[in-house]
């Protein structure tokens, strides 16, 4: 299942907003260097659709505000 993700980061607070059925908002506190703020999108995407962090990984978007999740079965 691949999802949209667009991310908010240096946010007071953490939190997976679900725009539609495959699109959402995640605001992260962590600032985007060295990978940090795609870790912890990660670990909150997994906390949020309960499933283990490795099942979750970028497909697109490394870079970007705008990222591709592949979220496997």
């Amino acid at each position: 299942m691949l999802i949209k993700i667009k991310v908010q980061t240096k946010c007071k607070k953490e939190e997976v907003i679900k725009n539609k059925e495959d699109s959402f908002l995640v605001k992260v506190k962590e600032k985007p260097i060295e990978g940090r703020a795609n870790e912890r999108v990660l670990f909150l995407i997994a906390n949020f659709l309960n499933i283990p962090i490795k099942k979750v990984r970028i497909l697109r978007g490394a870079k970007t505000i705008n990222k591709i999740l592949e979220i496997k079965e």
